[in-house]
Parts: C-alpha cells; sequence; structure tokens
C-alpha cells in the first residue's frame, strides 16, 4: 500500500512542475525514495556514500565541488599543451590571427605566432627591422608599425610577404623606402624623412593592387615615377616638391588617355605653383589640391 501511494505521489507531482530554465536543467535531482536515479556520473546511492565519507572528516564539501574533484582527477594523466609561443603572446595581446604589440616599449619585433596575420606594434621603440623578423611568417597580409623610430629596414625584410595587403610605416626616422611586397593596396609612410633618391624609380611600377599611397609630410623634391594604373588616393602634401611633367601622371604622347581610377591628389603645402603645369593634369578627372597662383 506504502508503494502504491509513493508511486501516485511522483505520478502526480512530477507532470505539475514547471520545467527549470535551461541553466538549471543541468543540476542534480534528488527524490525520498530508495531507487538508483542517476545523477551525473553518480547514483543516489554513491552521493550517499560520498556525504558520509566527507562527513567522517570533518569538512563541509558540497556534491558540486566533490564531482569538480573528481572530473579534475580524471584529467591528471592527460599531457599539458606546450605553447612555444607564450612569451610574445604573455607581452602582446594575441587574439585570432591577430597579435597587438602597441605602446609597450618594445625595441624590436617580437617573434610571432607561426599564422600570424595582422600585426600592430604601433607607439614603440623599434629602430629597425631585419629580414629575420617575417622570414617564416608568410601569413601576414597588414602590418602596422606607426609611431615607432625605425630609420632602417634590412633589404627583403617583406620579400617573402606575399599575401600581405597593408603596411603602415607612417611617423617613424626612414630615408629610403623599402623593396615593397606584390599585393600591396595599401601603402602609408606620412611624416618620416624620405627624400626622392630614397625611392627607386620602379618601386611602385609593379604593385598593381596598390591604390592608396600616402607620402606627405616627407622630403620629396619631386613625384615618384611610374605610378601604377591602379592607384586611386595619392597623397604628398608637405613635401618640397617643386615641379612636375607631363609624364607625371599622363602620358605625353597619348592625348586620349585618361587616368580613370585616380581619385584625389593632394599637393598642398609644396613650394609648386600648380597652375603651371596644366598638360601634367589633363588626363585626370579632377584637379589636384594646392597652390595654383
Amino acid at each position: 500500500m506504502e508503494i502504491l501511494q509513493a508511486t501516485f505521489f511522483l505520478f502526480v507531482l512530477v507532470p505539475l512542475v514547471n520545467p527549470a530554465p535551461p541553466l538549471q536543467q543541468e543540476s542534480l535531482q534528488f527524490y525520498e525514495y530508495d531507487t538508483d536515479v542517476s545523477m551525473g556520473s553518480l547514483t543516489q546511492q554513491d552521493y550517499e556514500m560520498q556525504s558520509k565519507d566527507i562527513r567522517k572528516d570533518g569538512t563541509n564539501v558540497s556534491l558540486d565541488t566533490s564531482l569538480m574533484l573528481q572530473s579534475d582527477d580524471s584529467q591528471l594523466d592527460v599531457p599539458p599543451t606546450k605553447d612555444t609561443n607564450l612569451p610574445t603572446c604573455l607581452l602582446c595581446v594575441c587574439l585570432s590571427g591577430s597579435v597587438y604589440c602597441e605602446e609597450i616599449d618594445i625595441e624590436a619585433v617580437p617573434p610571432l605566432p607561426k599564422e600570424t596575420a595582422y600585426l600592430y606594434a604601433r607607439f614603440n621603440k623599434i629602430k629597425r627591422i631585419a629580414a629575420s623578423d617575417f622570414a617564416d611568417i608568410t601569413t601576414l597580409r597588414r602590418i602596422d608599425f606607426s609611431g615607432n623610430r625605425i630609420e632602417e629596414i634590412e633589404d627583403g625584410a617583406f620579400s617573402k610577404l606575399l599575401l600581405l595587403e597593408e603596411l603602415s610605416l607612417a611617423e617613424n626616422r626612414l630615408v629610403k623606402l623599402p623593396v615593397l611586397p606584390p599585393k600591396l593596396t595599401t601603402f602609408n609612410a606620412n611624416q618620416n624623412r624620405i627624400k626622392s633618391r630614397g625611392i627607386k624609380a620602379n618601386a611602385f611600377k609593379k604593385l598593381t593592387n596598390l591604390a592608396y599611397l600616402y607620402l606627405g609630410h616627407n622630403a620629396l623634391e619631386s613625384v615618384p615615377l611610374n605610378l601604377p594604373e591602379s592607384l586611386r588616393i595619392l597623397h604628398l602634401q608637405y613635401n618640397n616638391i617643386t615641379s612636375i611633367t607631363d609624364d607625371t601622371f599622363c602620358k605625353s604622347n597619348n592625348t586620349r588617355y585618361i587616368r580613370a581610377r585616380m581619385d584625389e591628389i593632394r599637393m598642398e603645402g609644396n613650394p609648386i605653383v600648380l597652375a603651371k603645369h596644366v598638360n601634367a593634369f589633363s588626363c585626370l578627372r579632377m584637379l589636384p589640391v594646392g597652390t595654383y597662383y
């Protein structure tokens, strides 16, 4: 009779109880009857035996804690993972292929994780970039060294970065440009000390994807030669440019030529009077920004 009453009590009680929220459904449920209802990896009987053992020690450990201890014991045999990039990722922030080493006063490029795609090392004290810095990091797509003290970039430092699309060397102390990788779309070297002799004649010619070129606030005496057709934005403001030719932007031997992709050329702050070089802009859709009188 008592068994029938207990069964009827359970039959009535369970349907009337509202289902618990998702987080509570994972908690263990205990019932006042003598069955082997499973509780996680422990049965009711196991739980009672563990509770007695805990009380004998005079400690007050909850079931959740005992389960956690049991779980920890089961993982003791798993060997720890060795992270060879731990020093750099303690110094910098490493997140999903991006490494952020900003404003931490480093003086050299730190060793990077193998799969680094984006490196942000702005506002540090880096003075030199060596070819070995990126020799094994061929996955890089963006590098930002703005606001450092870079004076020298070793030959071939970026030569193996065939996926690199964006490179910023702004606000440094460069006097010449390095050889740039072929797929570059954006190059920023604003606010350096670059002179025209520090840019090779064909420095940009083979960069057929280059769309944004920033060379403002330098010491250029002339506009760089052989600018690619892909160029959309060209910043040359506040240099020492004194003259340009009919072939600087256009083609003097082709009066029908139009540089269709060029949207903006900034040349203000240079000693050149642009009105004296009207033919130099005949292929452009809009005149450069600068002084005309």
